[in-house]
């Protein structure tokens, strides 16, 4: 019997010392990470603040997630809380915050590089989805940042949590989108606003980060295990659907047969997309493959 153990005693802490090992790697691989740095040399915005490009900034902040995790004022506040993985806090990015002193372009590059002022990579700033965010959007995007408020608030930082660390290590967790992306120099053209695929296609970049980037839903990367998957996009879900079902499922969080989707879903935020920009994307969502996917919402 204590022969037996004794043999137990040692395979736990055989465990103990694997999972210490395993978070101790797991650890020293994320901060390396963190502490390398990369370079964005795009070309200069034109930064213009008048009243229809202020509007249009506004327009943006309010339709493209940025008021969802930094506030409607900006100053940042706790956008997740997933236990053991991770603790998300979006940072005030008034000119009384995180923005003070750095330059448009600079902003840019953290909007669409998930790039700091000094380099280094930011954690969990959805910038994949803003990538190709055109010149003239970031540009009037930046314009409003920088004429926000400014707001003393500290929302707090972020916690990467051991098992966030290690879901990172394993290639499961998202945690540095300037991994993920091109930094070569670049310009990106906005296209024309109007209810076409084109337009749609450009509009639709922001829902690849829930839905994944072929829109045949996922679970969406970083949320807890007990989070619904985001949904299937393509017409192998929503074929049977209309332009007005789609519309209803924007401007209220309803579907076609009245339940509502589930509130992760910033449907309150898209529900400010104008009718036309609404159109546009249906009409990029029709052309999509069918994709089957076992994603549910």
């Amino acid at each position: 019997m204590m022969k037996w153990l004794k043999r137990l005693g040692m395979l736990l802490g055989a465990v103990v010392l694997a999972v210490v090992g395993l978070v101790a790697f797991a650890w020293w691989k994320t901060n390396q990470s963190m502490a390398r740095t990369y370079v964005v040399n795009d070309p200069p915005l034109t930064i213009v603040r008048d009243a229809d490009t202020l509007a249009q900034g506004a327009h943006l902040f309010a339709t493209r997630g940025c008021a969802d995790c930094h506030g409607a004022d900006g100053a940042g506040k706790l956008v997740l809380d997933a236990g053991p993985v991770v603790k998300v806090v979006a940072p005030n990015i008034t000119p009384g915050g995180v923005v003070k002193g750095i330059s448009a372009d600079q902003v840019a590059a953290a909007i669409r590089h998930g790039v700091k002022p000094d380099g280094h990579p930011m954690v969990f700033m959805p910038s994949t989805d803003f990538k190709n965010f055109g010149d003239s959007d970031t540009a009037a995007l930046v314009a409003y940042i920088q004429a926000l408020a400014p707001s003393g608030n500290d929302p707090g930082a972020n916690e990467i949590r051991p098992l966030g660390r290690i879901l990172y290590l394993f290639g499961k967790f998202p945690l540095l989108p300037a991994e993920l992306i091109d930094h070569a120099p670049r310009s990106r053209a906005t296209p024309v606003v109007a209810a076409t695929v084109e337009y749609g296609r450009y509009l639709a970049q922001g829902c690849t980060g829930c839905h994944g980037s072929n829109f045949a839903g996922q679970h969406v990367p970083g949320t807890p295990p007990e989070f619904k998957d985001a949904q299937n996009l393509t017409p192998a879900n929503l074929g049977a659907w209309t332009n007005d079902d789609f519309r209803r499922a924007l401007r209220e969080g309803k579907r076609p047969d009245g339940s509502a989707i589930n509130e992760f879903m910033p449907w309150r935020a898209f529900s400010k997309l104008s009718d036309v920009e609404i159109d546009a994307l249906w009409a990029y969502l029709r052309t999509l493959p069918p994709v089957q996917s076992p994603a549910k919402k």
